[in-house]
């Protein structure tokens, strides 16, 4: 059987995705404050963390260490609200995809749970 980063294209996918992602983010009065002004490092680190979870190479740990996700989120406030605009501009970049219907299930499925995940405040 395939992995999903397989099924996709590969790296290419995570980073339209990505991109597509940032482009909401940025004009989100939610977010953007959380974020640098140049989101060409950002865009990279989580286009590489999400192809290697998907199955492809191991790029983001050889060059960033253990994900530590909830560590590297701790210095923001992710309330309810953060977490919802957080969660809505990516389920946006991956229902326009050309992934499958399934594909396209799974990704979301993994995104509402890491992202219940990083919530730290009330």
């Amino acid at each position: 059987m395939s992995t999903l980063y397989e099924r996709v294209g590969g790296q290419p996918f995570f980073g339209q995705l990505v991109e597509r992602f940032y482009q909401g983010v940025a004009q989100d009065p939610v977010l953007a404050h959380m974020y640098p002004d140049d989101l060409s490092d950002p865009t990279r680190h989580l286009a590489l963390f999400l192809g290697q979870y998907w199955g492809g190479p191991p790029t983001y740990s050889e060059e960033r260490g253990h994900p530590r996700l909830r560590m590297r989120h701790v210095p923001f406030v992710i309330g309810l609200a953060e977490r919802d605009a957080w969660l809505a501009h990516m389920v946006g970049s991956v229902r326009v995809s050309d992934a499958s219907p399934e594909d396209q299930a799974e990704l979301i499925d993994y995104l509402e749970m890491a992202s219940r995940n990083l919530i730290n405040s009330v």
